[in-house]
C-alpha cells in the first residue's frame, strides 16, 4: 500500500534514464556496514536487507552480500570495520552510520580505493559517499504541525529523541523545535533519549515523569518509543497525552484500542525500514556504470486516523510498517523513466 508514496531527488545532474542492467555486476561483492540493531525499526531494516539482497544473490545479480553491525553505535569500531571491508575488496560498502562526521576518513579511504559507498538513515558528510535520507527536520516540523492544527491552543510537550550523537536525531530535533518557535503555545517542559527503543523510551519518560508538570498534553517523537510513553504515563498515573507514534506495530495495536474505547486521535510517522534496501539498489546501479546524483531523498512514511486499521492489518506482530524497494525503484529515484 506505501509503493504509491513515490520517490524524489534533490539533485539537477543530468542522468543515464535507461533502467538498471542486471549483468555487469554479477561478479561484484557489497557489504551493509550497520552502526546499531538495538529496537525493532533496526530489525526489521535488517530483515528487509537480507531478504532482497539473498534474493538478488540467488538471481546472480551480484556474487555477494554480507552484513556487518557494530555493537553500541561505536564510532571507533565502525570506522575499524569500514577499513576491514577495504581490505577484504568489497565493491560497494553500504552504510548506516554512527556520525554523519566521524566516520568521513575511513569513508574517503574506500572512496580512493574505488569502493562506492552508499549511505543512508544515518547518512555521512563525505562528498565522494552517496547519501539517501529523508527530510528528518521536516517530519519532526510535521509532528508539530499536526498539534497545532489539531490543538491551537497549545500545552505542555514532552519530547523524547532518539539515539545521541545520531544524523537523524539531530535532525528530527531541530525540526520539532524550530517548529515550536512558530507556535510558542506549545512549551517543551522536558526531553529525554530513547534510543528508538520501546522498553528504553518507557523507562526514561519513568524517570522523568515527576520532575514534569501535571498536565503534560503531548508528546513528540522519533520512532519506537510512543507505546513506551505511554505505559510510562500509565504506571505514573497520569493522565495519557496526545503522543506522536513511530509506525512500530505495538504502537499502532495500542492506538487502535485507545481508538476503540475513547475515541483517541494522534498520527504515526517514520522512515520505512526497506530504505535499506534502496540503497542496495542504487550501490548496484552505480556499480553498473549508471550516474545517480550524490543525493537522493524518499518520504517519510505518515499514518493518519482514517489509515490506522488498514496499516495494522499490513505489519507483522513486533515489527515495523513498511515498504521494500526493487531495481526499478532505484531507477526512479535516480531520475530514470
Amino acid at each position: 500500500m506505501f509503493r504509491s508514496l513515490l520517490l524524489s531527488t534533490v539533485a539537477a545532474a543530468t542522468l543515464l534514464a535507461a533502467g538498471p542492467a542486471l549483468a555487469d555486476t554479477k561478479g561484484m561483492k557489497i557489504a551493509l556496514s550497520n552502526n546499531y540493531a538495538g529496537n525493532s525499526w533496526r530489525q526489521a531494516m535488517l530483515k528487509s536487507w537480507e531478504k532482497v539482497t539473498k534474493k538478488a544473490v540467488a538471481d546472480g545479480i551480484v556474487a555477494q552480500v554480507d552484513t556487518f553491525t557494530t555493537a553500541k553505535n561505536d564510532v571507533t569500531e565502525q570506522a575499524a570495520q569500514i577499513q576491514n571491508l577495504i581490505l577484504q575488496g568489497y565493491n560497494a560498502i553500504v552504510i548506516n552510520s554512527a556520525s554523519p562526521d566521524a566516520l568521513n576518513g575511513a569513508i574517503k579511504q574506500a572512496c580512493d580505493a574505488k569502493i562506492i559507498v552508499v549511505s543512508f538513515d544515518g547518512i555521512v558528510k563525505e562528498p565522494c559517499a552517496y547519501r539517501i535520507a529523508v527530510n528528518f527536520k521536516q517530519m519532526g516540523a510535521d509532528e508539530v504541525e499536526y498539534l497545532a492544527k489539531a490543538h491551537p491552543e497549545g500545552g505542555n510537550t514532552l519530547e523524547i529523541r532518539g539515539l545521541a550523537g545520531v544524523f537523524v536525531d539531530d535532525e528530527i530535533s531541530a525540526g520539532i523545535h524550530e517548529a515550536v518557535a512558530k507556535y510558542p503555545q506549545f512549551k517543551i517542559v522536558g526531553s529525554v533519549h530513547g534510543n528508538w527503543a520501546q522498553e528504553v523510551a518507557q523507562k526514561e519518560v519513568a524517570g522523568i515523569l515527576p520532575s514534569l508538570p501535571a498536565d503534560v498534553k503531548f508528546v513528540v517523537t522519533q520512532g519506537g518509543d510512543g507505546y513506551g510513553a505511554a505505559q510510562a504515563f500509565k504506571a505514573g498515573n497520569r493522565p495519557t497525552p496526545q503522543i506522536i507514534m513511530g509506525n512500530r506495530q505495538d504502537e499502532l495495536q495500542w492506538w487502535k484500542e485507545q481508538k476503540d474505547a475513547n475515541k483517541y486521535e494522534t498520527m504515526s510517522v517514520s522512515i520505512a525500514p526497506g530504505v535499506s534496501t534502496l540503497a542496495f539498489w542504487v550501490a548496484q546501479m552505480i556499480l553498473d556504470g549508471k550516474k545517480v546524483p550524490q543525493d537522493l531523498t524518499v518520504p517519510f512514511l505518515r499514518i493518519d486516523q482514517a489509515g490506522l486499521e488498514d496499516s495494522l492489518k499490513t505489519t507483522e506482530k513486533g515489527g515495523v510498517a513498511n515498504t521494500e524497494y526493487t531495481a526499478e525503484d532505484a531507477a526512479k529515484v535516480a531520475g530514470g523513466k
